[in-house]
Order: structure tokens, then sequence, then C-alpha cells
């Protein structure tokens, strides 16, 4: 659509441009009237082209992020073996066509959604409010282990395991999302990692929190978690800020 657009607004301006022959004068007259002609219509399509290409480029990267966030939506819902190209491009509301376009494999599409993930957490983690206290740190951190990215990511690692195009990269951000984690967490909780057992305290805390996080893949666990999170919370504000 952004290319006919393009086109029918080069073919106007190109027609407005053109001026009648009687307006422009003896052989002077026509070479530079010509000339102007020229350099007014080459204009307009320049300007056309760029104002015609911005759109579809736009439309393009629009297409491709709500496939990549299509497939992190039905790798939560669905798993692996259900989250299909044709899956993912119906929820997108974009044809297979335009589907294959951006990821010709289902490996593509899936590797990217890797690092689509991968990219998405870190900003999660990055834009994680300043909490208030011990308790309210515990929950932030166990916030990120119960959300739909992290049920994406598990579909991941599930499929990671059979997959050998997904293992080293999955493998490979998991371990970077780690080593953010942990050091989010350390400035959340406000300690010295310096001190003996705090980093082991904190990494404890995380492994707790993604434990909550698969328990409530099965069932609503919040009632359960919530009393864990306090007792958690307490033994924390003991052991780190005696």
């Amino acid at each position: 659509m952004g290319s006919a657009a393009g086109a029918r607004a080069v073919n106007t301006r190109t027609g407005g441009d053109r001026q009648p022959d009687s307006t422009r004068g003896g052989p002077a007259g026509a070479l530079g009237g010509s000339a102007n002609t020229r350099g007014g219509a080459a204009g307009a399509r320049g300007a056309a082209g760029t104002r015609g290409a911005a759109p579809k480029q736009d439309r393009s990267r629009a297409t491709r992020q709500r496939l990549l966030e299509s497939a992190v939506t039905c790798l939560a819902e669905h798993g692996w073996s259900g989250s299909t190209v044709t899956v993912v491009a119906e929820h997108a509301g974009v044809s297979r066509g335009a589907a294959q376009h951006h990821f010709p494999t289902r490996e593509d599409l899936f590797t990217a959604a890797v690092e689509y993930v991968a990219e998405e957490r870190s900003r999660a983690l990055r834009e994680l409010p300043a909490p208030a206290g011990t308790r309210a740190a515990v929950e932030t951190l166990v916030g990120l282990y119960t959300g739909p990215l992290f049920r994406a990511a598990l579909q991941l690692w599930v499929a990671a395991s059979n997959e050998p195009q997904l293992g080293p990269r999955v493998t490979g951000l998991e371990a970077r999302i780690g080593r953010e984690t942990h050091r989010m967490a350390v400035e959340l909780l406000g300690v010295d990692e310096r001190r003996p057992g705090v980093r082991e305290t904190v990494q404890g805390l995380l492994d707790m929190a993604r434990g909550l996080g698969l328990a409530n893949l099965l069932t609503d666990d919040s009632a359960r978690r919530e009393r864990v999170v306090a007792q958690w919370a307490r033994l924390l504000e003991s052991t780190l800020h005696d």
C-alpha cells in the first residue's frame, strides 16, 4: 500500500510540475523549462519515495513486533508443540506468508523470540520500582518469575532442550539475564555482597522465586506465595541487615 500511495503521489506531483509548451518560449526557454520540469519531477519522486518508504518500514517493523509478541504469548499459552508459525501468525493477525517474509522458518521465528524475551526481561529489570523495604523487594523479585515473560522463558527452556538451533542461544541469554537479575536483587535489597554469605543468600532468594514461578504454572498459587514471601522477607531482614 505504501508503494501504491507513493506511485500515485509521484504521478500527481509530476503531472502538476509539467508546464504547457506555449509557456516555454524559444529554444533557450524550452531547454530551461524542460530542465526545471525534470528537476521538479525528480524532486517530487524523491520526496514521495521517501515519504512512501518510511510508512512501509514502520508497518514492517510493527508486523515483526506483533509476530514476536504473539510468539511469546503462544509459547506461554500453548507450549512449544502448539506454537507453530501458522498459530503465531493467526494470533498476530497477519498472513502466514507475511510471517514467513520476516521469519522464513519456525527456528528463525523462535530464535528471534528468544532474543526478544531476553530483552523484555532485561527491560523489566531496569524499570523495576524502588521498593520501600525488604518485603516490597521480595515481592518485586518474585513478581519477575510469575508473569507471562517467565512463562514464555520456561517454554523456551523446554524447547531448547530438544532443539539444537535454540539451545546455545537460550543458554547464553539466560546466563546474561541471571547475572542481571542477581545484580538487581542486590540493589533492591540494599545489601553488600562483600559480606560473607550475602551472595549465597541473595541467590537462594532468586532460586526460591523461580520455584514459586514454577508452582504457579499449574494452579493459582497466590495465597501460599504471599505467606512464603512474608516469611522470606522476615528471614532476609534478620540475616542481611543484622
